[in-house]
């Protein structure tokens, strides 16, 4: 923008991404402590962290965008004045570098760190400021030695055990599959193989002993999504109800045995018709023992049921089940009922065995009418007459708002009297007990896989199951093993590990061979960032107390449940320990869209995997994290479309060439920052006022819920201010419209400011074209300022009996006086008028203007 015809300065050029990103990218990995946390400091602390990514070998453009969110509030962050940390690492042990391992010929160790060492240069080439002293590698024995005297911690306390586990057994490959390695009742690695149920010996994290206390404790989460604390409360799955144990018919095989049921409704009781069974409850395999067809058709609500988990939603199954042709007694009034095994019962919930109640739950009902089962009212409304049992309600009646009748000594109370009364007497009768359940289960963390953290534990003949002791940590996952998914797990077959004397008699013993759930990898690391290097302990509680909790948490909804309980459960673990003072590890969580093209996901399959590396190549890194962010909201779901990254450099080349242009020469840089408001042009005041509108915007998009896309279009829309006024002043005639050196050099230092959290490369190159010398990364975060962000004047509606007829323009702070005077003198507003008369004009500041008139 010329200042006058003897200064004018032209630096016009081609924004060139790769030459600036380049430049930027050498002088930054020079600087080993650019983005590095400072150890001791009097401000402000900031934890912000993105989820560590599994070493696939590539970044995705949903890390990008997951990465480019946490990256932009770190430099906000580190512009306001905190000290910030902000690190990363790698989630490294899992099944798919055994996967790849079998596929390329190559070791998991090798492939692991060789992908590590390529996502680790996108990152840096996409301009991530990460403290990459800090880095944490979870496959590396400096941190699973930690997993193992962690696991021996919880073994101490009892929080770690052994026991047997049903589980998916593929007969081909000998080993144990997950859940989601079951597909169609088949081994995903052998289609024709059918998996069968083992139960096995496994290890076992006993989470359900803080699960109280991890419900509770989601009322502190307020900074969380509520999305989010909804899915864990179901997932925790808090029941308050009743045990009741029903004998088994003494005409049966097993007449000593219980069928225990846990039900929130033991007021229905009386109106049970039949005992229903999970189809891997432990009485089940006994009863269809000698009964083939039994079994049969038992294994057929099994597969349905993992068919319903597959697609999952297992609320939805189409309900089977099958008569034992066995009888339970209810002992409450010694009815013999029948024994089903029914598909939408879990083993997971409750004791896996209900009561079945048709008359007053949708799901029995639904059951019984499949079945002709017998169905029985005992619960009607409150209004009606308990003596008239005729006048029944419309079922099933699932109401707690009733009252008992059919239920012997019980008839005539309320539900939640008799819930209390009936409690009582099981308790007294010892047939049964309240209770709290939980729909949380144990955690599992036995894999029977190579690539993961050794279970540090030794199995002797004489001393039976001895933990590995803390001074022979870490227990070293050997190198050079034969994994072929085969035969269980592949640390068995190698003598030289498996082989060991017992710390405890001497004599020989043998290493467990499971490894550990990579759950456990991820449910700590972010505490071993603040002292990743500590050879001692896992970190210094002195330095985790100063860093905890996360100030921001970022991350994919996927990991709502299973990992942030699991690192919740980990936090209050080691609080107990002593290690934090801390309750929860993370103060706020955000979790980012799914990014997706042509309408679903990406992947490999569908052939609609966006590569970083290309945008890179074609748009640059600042134009590819930038578009990120500006598609649309982070929480929402991103359609990619490569033509808005093309867009967005535009938007920045636009940037490059206005500051190449306007850019103060060496004698104009001592210029002081700052102008009076009163001394400047209209022309320059629009100017102010813009900047500092766009300001506001930015900031508060920062300080609230994370609009970055309006964020980049207000910065968007300043620049074309930019523009327009300087067209405009170069047209103009008289030196007066001129916008002052000292306010462009502000607004151009100001805009640069702004764009530094979203496309740094870009704002580092500008921040030196302006001549500036300070650190843009550590330079203040430009300040808002009411006054000049105002408005000078306002457009003002004005409606005549409720419709529109005329718009006025009137200074911003008008009295309701000025206003009216001006909208009775509007002259569009007197023609519309022409014979009639205001009975009166109603003004809303700022808003709108109305004349009542007759």
């Amino acid at each position: 923008m010329p200042q006058d015809k003897e200064t004018t300065i032209v630096r016009e050029g081609r924004y060139d991404a790769q030459r600036i990103e380049t430049k930027w990218f050498e002088r930054w990995q020079q600087d080993a402590s650019l983005y590095a946390a400072e150890s001791s400091s009097t401000k402000p602390k900031y934890y912000v962290l993105e989820m560590l990514p599994y070493p696939s070998g590539v970044l995705h453009m949903g890390h990008v965008r997951n990465y480019a969110i946490g990256d932009a509030l770190a430099r906000y962050m580190w512009m306001n004045g905190y000290n910030v940390l902000h690190p990363m690492g790698w989630d490294s042990f899992g099944l798919p570098a055994e996967n790849a391992a079998i596929a390329n010929n190559t070791p998991p160790r090798e492939w692991t760190l060789r992908n590590i060492e390529n996502m680790k240069a996108q990152m840096n080439r996409l301009g991530f400021a990460y403290d990459w002293a800090r880095e944490v590698t979870t496959c590396l024995p400096d941190y699973y030695r930690w997993n193992q005297w962690f696991f021996l911690k919880l073994y101490e306390k009892g929080l770690a055990y052994r026991k047997l586990s049903r589980v998916n057994w593929c007969p081909k490959c000998a080993t144990v599959l997950a859940n989601e390695q079951v597909v169609n009742g088949c081994c995903w690695r052998h289609e024709d193989t059918l998996v069968e149920q083992r139960e096995l010996e496994q290890w076992f994290l006993r989470i359900t002993q803080y699960a109280e206390e991890l419900l509770r404790d989601l009322d502190k989460l307020g900074e969380w999504p509520e999305k989010v604390r909804t899915m864990q409360r179901n997932w925790i799955g808090r029941s308050e109800g009743t045990l009741v144990d029903f004998k088994l018919d003494a005409a049966t095989d097993s007449p000593d045995s219980t069928i225990t049921v846990f039900t929130t409704r033991v007021d229905t009781i009386f109106g049970a018709t039949s005992v229903q069974l999970a189809p891997q409850h432990p009485l089940v395999a006994r009863l269809a023992m000698n009964n083939d067809p039994l079994r049969a058709q038992v294994e057929q609500l099994i597969a349905e049921q993992r068919k319903a988990k597959e697609v999952g939603d297992i609320g939805a199954i189409e309900k089977h089940g099958v008569n034992t042709h066995r009888f339970a007694v209810n002992p409450y009034n010694g009815e013999r009922v029948p024994i089903w095994v029914a598909n939408y019962i879990l083993m997971d919930y409750g004791t896996g065995a209900i009561m079945s109640v048709p008359a007053h739950d949708e799901r029995d009902y639904e059951f019984a009418r499949k079945y002709n089962l017998k169905i029985r009212t005992v619960i009607v409304p409150r209004s009606v007459d308990p003596e008239e049992t005729s006048a029944e309600p419309a079922l099933p009646f699932t109401t707690l708002l009733g009252r008992l009748i059919n239920s012997g000594p019980f008839t005539g109370l309320d539900c939640e009297d008799a819930i209390k009364k009936m409690s009582q007497r099981a308790e007294k009768s010892g047939f049964g007990k309240a209770t709290i359940t939980y729909r949380l289960k144990d955690w599992g963390i036995s894999r029977q896989r190579y690539w993961g953290t050794p279970i540090p534990m030794l199995y002797c003949e004489k001393d039976g199951i001895v933990p590995v002791p803390e001074k022979d940590l870490p227990v070293i996952l050997p190198d050079n093993v034969d994994i072929t998914l085969t035969g269980g797990s592949p640390l068995g077959r190698v003598p030289e590990f498996v082989n060991v004397t017992c710390p405890k008699c001497g004599g020989p013993a043998r290493r467990e061979t499971d490894t550990m759930d990579t759950f456990v990898d991820s449910s700590w690391y972010f505490y071993r960032y603040t002292d990743a290097h500590n050879d001692r302990a896992p970190f210094d509680s002195n330095t985790v107390a100063y860093w905890f909790p996360i100030d921001q948490y970022i991350g994919g909804i996927e990991h709502a449940i299973l990992h942030l309980i699991y690192s919740r459960f980990w936090t209050k673990f080691m609080r107990d320990m002593g290690l934090v003072t801390n309750d929860e590890p993370i103060e706020r969580l955000f979790t980012q869209g799914m990014i997706i093209k042509g309408g679903a996901k990406m992947s490999k399959s569908l052939g609609n995997i966006v590569s970083p590396d290309e945008m890179i190549a074609r748009f640059g890194a600042d134009s590819t994290r930038m578009y990120t962010l500006f598609a649309t909201s982070p929480d929402r779901e991103l359609d990619w479309q490569d033509e808005g990254v093309e867009g967005i450099r535009r938007t920045l080349g636009r940037i490059y060439r206005f500051i190449a242009r306007n850019a103060p020469v060496e004698t104009q840089l001592a210029v002081s920052p700052r102008v009076e408001r009163e001394t400047l042009s209209a022309e320059a005041r629009k100017i102010q006022r813009k900047l500092h509108q766009t300001i506001k915007r930015v900031s508060d998009d920062f300080q609230g819920r994370w609009h970055f896309n309006t964020s980049i279009a207000a910065i968007m829309e300043l620049v074309n201010e930019l523009y327009a006024i300087e067209e405009r002043v170069a047209r103009a005639p008289s030196p007066a419209n001129l916008v002052p050196a000292e306010l462009l050099n502000e607004v151009q230092r100001d805009l640069v400011l702004l764009l530094a959290p979203f496309a740094p490369h870009l704002a580092h190159e500008l921040w030196e074209m302006l001549g500036e010398k300070t650190n843009l990364l550590r330079a203040p975060w430009p300040k808002y300022d009411p006054a000049l962000a105002k408005e000078e004047e306002i457009e003002i509606p004005v409606q005549i009996n409720g419709k529109l007829r005329s718009l006025i323009v009137v200074p911003a702070d008008s009295s309701e006086a000025v206003i009216r005077e001006r909208v009775i003198s509007d002259e569009k507003v007197k023609a519309a008028m022409a014979g009639k008369q205001v009975a009166k004009i109603i003004v809303v500041p700022g808003k709108l203007a109305n004349i009542v008139a007759r």
